[in-house]
């Protein structure tokens, strides 16, 4: 698989993560395709991972060369010195349109791999801001000042506006074009209707930092097509609703 490579030097390298691909190895089937092995195989040389994305999750992410880059990334992830962005599609009209989310997230006390809104929790912080808006979903951008796992799907939940198409947190359904588009019909072809999107409309579209001598580093992925195909399409038939 051909990696998109947003920038790179002798330090790091900081690519565009394609919806659908493990960062790392899974644990129980090594063999499965992971962005790590493909990255290294595109530069040739062992690569440190400083920090991840889910598996449908697209967009920005980082990695360094050598472990004494490792260590200084990680000190700025883990001290918020990074700046994190994302773009996603979300059920229904945020009001709202701009906040803060300032809930602490635990694991599920039953459900493996789910996460939760719960004083228990590690602080979690999230900044949003609406940049579009339909009758029936909302185009949303997110600043997460902390890194837990699900963060922006679980707190998006909290408030009652799930990610499209989130299995774990929302109702999981596709992003059908006939949803939106009133007189919809299957063309002659097609037995029946393909999905917009059928992941999670999530994407990391930009990071920010500093190097260690102090050189700024800011990296943007532009929104995938999946998304920009569903946002395309609201635009020209929402109005119809």
């Amino acid at each position: 698989m051909q990696i998109d490579t947003l920038f790179e030097d002798d330090d790091m390298i900081i690519v565009n993560k394609p919806s659908g691909l493990l960062v790392i190895p899974d644990r129980y089937d090594s063999t499965l395709p992971n962005l790590k092995r493909l990255v290294e195989a595109n530069v040739g040389q062992p690569i440190w991972v400083v920090h991840r994305l889910d598996k449908d999750t697209s967009g920005v992410i980082c990695f360094a060369k050598n472990d004494v880059v490792h260590r200084y990334l990680s000190i700025l992830f883990q001290e918020r010195e990074v700046n994190k962005f994302y773009a996603g599609l979300v059920n229904g009209k945020v009001i709202p349109e701009e906040g803060r989310i300032d809930s602490p997230i635990a694991e599920h006390t039953t459900v493996k791999g789910r996460m939760v809104v719960a004083r228990r929790g590690k602080t979690a912080i999230t900044d949003y801001k609406v940049v579009e808006q339909w009758p029936l979903y909302s185009l949303v951008q997110f600043q997460i000042h902390t890194g837990r796992t699900h963060q922006i799907r679980v707190h998006m939940q909290s408030i009652g506006h799930s990610l499209v198409c989130d299995e774990l947190y929302g109702d999981g359904k596709p992003f059908f074009l006939s949803t939106i588009k009133r007189k919809f019909r299957l063309s002659e072809k097609d037995e029946q209707e393909k999905p917009l999107l059928s992941r999670i409309a999530l994407h990391s579209y930009r990071l920010e930092f500093k190097k260690e001598d102090g050189t700024e580093i800011r990296v943007d992925a532009p929104i995938p097509r999946d998304i920009s195909a569903c946002i395309k399409q609201l635009n020209k038939w929402c109005v119809n609703i």
